[in-house]
């Protein structure tokens, strides 16, 4: 029996590896929000084309596209508008998104950049109040002061023009009909309405819609329609972007954040207007033969990742194993060097320096030295390490709070092109305001509240245009020039030791994209190891607390889709901590 098979023995006992994603809905209900079930899933093939996202009903509008010729560009823009409606919590057009797009008639992978931008009246105080203190997180998010320019319609209309096939108009419909006629609550939506008791529902329209007239939440298998977001569809079809981003629509999102109560933002008709989606380079790192292709600054993804996985790159993990705690020991050890990293340098490139040698080899292999070792770092040696700069900036490190409310979705299209997309509104319900039917976003807390200590800046303050520091990680690898895996995954920071650990269990220890996504958690950004609750990943602490680490369980509630590229076809998978599904033909 091999290391793979004893975790998923475990994993399918402990009901971490489930049935299929009817079964799996039926019992998707409270978080951690792992189903129950005793059947492992198996990877989805294909030979055609494939969707993997999560929410059944927004993969099957993906892939009826996709079946009506649609280019992974028009299946897009339907996956993310019925997200938008059936997951509003965790994405939706009044937030913003990482593209990682693959091109197969050029053979290039490149990155549409659709973060929320600080308004052009953001100062870098933001987020502290009257006596100079960085204000409660959630003081901060609900209202509209925590609401940045929403990017993912710009963001569509962009990756359309370029490379759609079908009528804009007609990529609607699938949102439109389900906004209309009505979409059953799903266990996990209900479960997470009424987890948000005491703040969703103190803001009135998000009350009208998510609770019943006995201000309850609703419940599940209650039929949800939404008129005004239809309207909104309607008229983005109809119009384009551009009715998004001025007009009634714009005044909508405005009102809403200019005229809360008692948390007032600054969003203008102007920020709107002026919004532009940026075409970024991929950010690559090389690991074991493989390209890892991803979104460069604003995000820290592809950065953070391809540090782990230069680092690890001078262990034998392929040795080890996933059962051995030595494999968790310096993968747990790499994370915490780069989060390090991440914490003083990364931020949106346009506003601030970064090293340019963060993917530097030899100064990875010097990173990676001080993991040679047999136990533990001590928490004193984990810090910043200096790659090459081109031009240094005095540097500290913040203190911002990433949550984990985003979706992950991969397309694949009839001719190969890829879209492996990251879409957020940030923390759960994102500011809990809502506009013309969607929830606004609350992307700004991703900002770091402190500016400035001693002089010196926190690379990720708030300025006006900057967009916000990401974890997301949308990525695509290449293998001697054609794709191999595209895989992503919410979790606020997580997402990183998220994709990199499951680029790992693809790389080195030989798993199907299904086993990899489902693998249980263990990551360890800042010291401590968190192992995924009610998993095996639990029977590791012992042996990490022997390493010198301080261990707790908690809950890892990843929500991973992935396409691995194989000599049969495509294999999809999605993570059976959700709702999420592969389907293809």
């Amino acid at each position: 029996m091999d290391a793979w098979e004893k975790l998923a023995i475990g994993a399918m006992a402990l009901g971490l590896l489930t049935a299929p994603a009817s079964a799996q809905q039926a019992a998707d209900a409270l978080a951690p929000e792992i189903a129950s079930g005793v059947e492992e899933k198996a990877p989805v093939t294909a030979k055609r084309h494939m969707v993997a996202a999560a929410n059944p009903l927004a993969a099957e509008a993906g892939l009826e596209v996709l079946r009506q010729g649609g280019s992974a560009a028009d299946a897009l823009v339907a996956v993310q508008t019925v997200l938008g409606l059936v997951e509003p919590q965790s994405s939706g057009i009044g937030g913003g998104a990482f593209l990682v797009w693959y091109d197969a008639s050029s053979g290039k992978v490149t990155t549409f950049d659709g973060r929320e931008t600080a308004p052009k009246a953001a100062t870098p105080e933001l987020f502290l109040d009257d006596k100079g203190e960085p204000l409660a997180f959630f003081d901060a998010v609900i209202g509209g002061r925590s609401v940045g320019t929403p990017g993912v319609v710009r963001l569509m209309e962009e990756v359309h023009e370029r490379h759609g096939k079908l009528g804009w108009d007609k990529l609607f419909q699938p949102a439109v009909t389900l906004a209309e006629n009505g979409f059953e609550v799903s266990p996990r939506l209900h479960a997470l309405i009424a987890a948000d008791a005491g703040k969703l529902d103190k803001e009135a329209a998000a009350r009208a819609y998510f609770y019943d007239a006995a201000g309850e939440p609703l419940r599940e298998g209650t039929l949800l329609k939404n008129p005004d977001y239809a309207r909104t569809l309607r008229t983005i079809a109809e119009q384009g972007a551009n009715a998004f981003y001025t007009g009634e629509i714009a005044e909508a999102i405005v009102a809403a954040v200019r005229d809360h109560p008692t948390n007032p933002g600054l969003l203008s008709l102007e920020d709107l207007a002026a919004y532009e989606v940026k075409e970024r380079p991929a950010v690559c790192a090389p690991y074991r033969g493989y390209e890892v292709c991803g979104m460069g600054p604003p995000s820290s993804g592809a950065l953070t990742v391809g540090q782990i996985l230069g680092m690890v790159s001078h262990f034998d993990l392929e040795g080890l194993g996933p059962d051995d705690p030595e494999s968790w020991r310096i993968i747990g050890d790499a994370t915490r060097l780069a989060f390090a990293d991440r914490g003083l340098y990364m931020a949106d490139s346009d506003f601030v320096s970064l090293p340019k040698g963060l993917l530097n080899p030899d100064y990875l292999q010097d990173r990676a030295a001080l993991i040679r070792r047999s136990t533990a770092l001590p928490e004193e040696e984990v810090k910043a390490g200096t790659p090459p700069w081109d031009k240094a900036e005095l540097r500290i490190r913040g203190i911002d709070l990433e949550q984990p409310s985003t979706s992950h979705f991969v397309i694949v299209d009839d001719a190969g092109n890829i879209a492996s997309m990251t879409t957020s509104i940030e923390n759960g319900f994102g500011s809990r305001q809502m506009a013309a039917g969607f929830l606004l976003n609350n992307q700004l807390t991703d900002f770091s509240f402190s500016p400035t200590e001693d002089g010196k800046s926190v690379a990720n303050r708030v300025e006006p245009g900057k967009r916000p520091r990401s974890s997301m990680s949308p990525t695509i690898v290449m293998e001697d020039g054609k794709p191999a895996f595209a895989l992503g995954s919410p979790g606020g920071s997580n997402i990183i030791p998220y994709v990199a650990n499951t680029l790992i269990a693809l790389v080195d220890w030989d798993m199907d994209m299904q086993q990899a996504i489902s693998l249980p958690h263990l990551t360890n950004r800042f010291g401590t190891y968190t192992v995924e609750a009610g998993t095996p990943a639990e029977g590791f602490a012992d042996d990490l607390t022997a390493l010198g680490f301080e261990v707790e369980a908690g809950e890892l509630n990843s929500g991973l889709h992935g396409v691995a590229f194989t000599s049969e076809g495509l294999e999809g998978g999605a993570d059976p901590r959700r709702e999420g599904v592969a389907l293809g033909d």
